[in-house]
């Protein structure tokens, strides 16, 4: 389906260049010389890439539906993601591939949403908070505080996250999934 750029919203899905994206920011721009136009970003759902454009008010696009399924991780077999579909409770394959850095903050029973197309899920987006155990960490050491610096520690996942050197093995931590930083030592 063809839409105009009046017809452009934040989070609306387009096909540019035979690749998706979804517009992240959209706006319209009426000068004092000329005619309007407007001025999108665009975020490419495989690659995460951003791209800038600029549309006439006479410029075309392609708009497509892009679904959210609320999904529930279950477990990983080899290359392949496990989800459940919380709507309608369907298992749901998704190759490594798509899944991508979100594997790194994976949980058991966490819930993510995937973005869908044609029943195909391109993208999954993870909560933008995660709380992990610490399973492994070297002991902390008496004096040691937030201020004096961080270490490296493995949460759960089996991912490597820098914590402040007062964090020990069995603390529970609460980490930024979008920069993948530790925030704070919650208790459990």
């Amino acid at each position: 389906m063809t839409i105009t750029i009046n017809q452009l919203s934040n989070g609306q899905g387009l096909i540019i260049d035979g690749e998706i994206y979804l517009v992240v920011e959209y706006q319209h721009v009426k000068p004092g010389k000329g005619s309007a136009f407007a001025r999108v970003r665009l975020r490419n759902v495989k690659t995460d890439a951003v791209l800038e454009r600029t549309y006439r008010t006479a410029d075309k696009l392609e708009d497509i539906l892009l679904e959210e399924h609320r999904m529930q991780f279950q477990y990983r077999s080899g290359d392949m993601f496990h989800f459940m579909n919380l709507d309608n409770f369907e298992q749901i394959e998704i190759p490594e591939s798509t899944v991508g850095d979100a594997a790194k903050f994976l949980l058991e029973n966490l819930e993510i949403i995937g973005l869908v197309y044609e029943n195909k899920t391109l993208r999954v987006v993870l909560p933008n908070f995660i709380e992990a155990e610490i399973t492994y960490a070297e002991p902390g050491i008496k004096g040691d505080s937030s201020r004096s610096g961080t270490k490296p520690v493995q949460i759960e996942t089996g991912t490597t996250v820098q914590v402040p050197l007062f964090i020990n093995q069995g603390d529970w931590i609460r980490i930024d999934t979008r920069n993948g930083q530790y925030v704070e030592r919650i208790q459990k």
